[in-house]
């Protein structure tokens, strides 16, 4: 990357193949491809009673994905061919496979899950097999960084993964989403998206999950793009 910079940051993200209908569906809904840059027009739902883009400020900073390692600063010692060495060596020891999806509620956000316990497990474990790979590549976060993640809302557990791996959502507390609006308080608004994309999700059928990718951040102000995929296992042929 050229223009990187000390306040940058990488995270390891799931993304679906560029070629999908799933990378596409979610870039549009977003609004912004974030692997070419390229701004979209998402759908219009008149159930929201708004534009689709004002209900989703956040995810669309991030870009369409779901997260397996969060956004880090390199670790000192450390440069950006270190973290893709690394991934990519982790990227080639996860099998490819497919995922049902279903729309669901996280708190006032809506996402879609992974429809069945069994995958919710293996992406867990997928998960948390990259968040070892990359430890000794992630700086630790800073304390304020630390001190702005202590909610009140975090259980002992989550507040201990805080303090050991700087987010409180990894590891046994993790749960595989992607995520697909802001915090919503209205529950018509919540439950027009989830009926949407639990429609669009079953015409679309099982999610690829063929491959990871790297995506960067520049400066805490910019949105996040797609820097470097990543094919699981034999999936390069089918990404």
């Amino acid at each position: 990357m050229s223009a990187w910079t000390p306040d940058a940051r990488i995270a390891l993200y799931y993304a679906p193949p560029a070629a999908s209908a799933w990378w596409h569906a979610g870039s549009e809904w977003l609004g912004r491809d974030a692997e070419t840059g390229e701004s979209m027009e998402p759908p219009v739902v008149p159930a929201l009673g708004q534009p689709v883009a004002s209900l989703t400020v956040a995810p669309r900073r991030y870009g369409w994905h779901g997260t397996f390692v969060p956004p880090f600063h390199i670790a000192e010692g450390y440069n950006t061919e270190h973290v893709v060495l690394a991934a990519k060596e982790w990227a080639k020891r996860i099998a490819p496979f497919e995922v049902p999806l279903q729309a669901a509620d996280l708190g006032r956000f809506v996402a879609l899950r992974a429809a069945q316990s069994e995958h919710d497990g293996a992406i867990r474990d997928i998960a948390a097999s990259a968040l070892h790979a990359l430890a000794s590549l992630r700086a630790r976060p800073s304390p304020e960084d630390t001190e702005k993640r202590l909610a009140p809302h975090l259980t002992p557990r989550q507040r201990a993964l805080l303090l050991e791996w700087g987010y409180p959502y990894v590891l046994d507390e993790f749960r595989f989403h992607m995520t697909l609006s802001d915090s919503i308080d209205s529950e018509a608004q919540r439950t027009a998206i989830r009926t949407l994309w639990q429609a669009r999700s079953e015409a679309l059928g099982p999610l690829p999950f063929h491959g990871a990718a790297l995506f960067v951040q520049a400066h805490r102000d910019a949105p996040f793009s797609l820097w470097q995929r990543l094919p699981f296992g034999d999936a390069g042929a089918r990404a």
